[in-house]
């Protein structure tokens, strides 16, 4: 079983979609898959989901997101390796804190985030 750590693109993706293929392959990632989210990504998927659609669905998506998934907090290393990386590839916080997770952890990024796709010392994949 692959392990991954699902950028917030792809739960953007995931929540919006109306391509029924789409879905299909996201729900069998899923499915088939060891599942890791930075604490990162649930703050912007909260923050997408409040200011799209309410508090309501904001709180029940992260709070799915926190019990479906294994979440990493940022530590002093991740957020060192974060700056680096940040520094490195000019990239944005968010986007290096969940590269740094990943990196560390050895795990392959699920997103279409082109800002990952940059960075050398990691694995990308899409659902595409």
């Amino acid at each position: 079983m692959s392990s991954y750590i699902f950028d917030t693109r792809f739960f953007i993706e995931y929540f919006y979609t109306k391509n029924t293929e789409i879905q299909k392959i996201m729900k069998d990632l899923l499915m088939k898959s060891k599942r890791f989210i930075s604490v990162i990504t649930i703050h912007e998927v909260y923050k997408l989901s409040f200011e799209k659609e309410g508090r309501e669905t904001a709180k029940l998506r992260t709070t799915v997101m926190a019990r479906d998934f294994k979440v990493i907090n940022v530590d002093p290393k991740i957020a060192i390796e974060a700056a680096e990386i940040r520094s490195k590839y000019k990239i944005p916080m968010a986007d290096s804190i969940i590269a740094a997770t990943a990196k560390l952890l050895n795990l392959t990024v699920i997103t279409d985030d082109e800002h990952f796709y940059k960075i050398k010392e990691i694995k990308t994949r899409w659902i595409r």
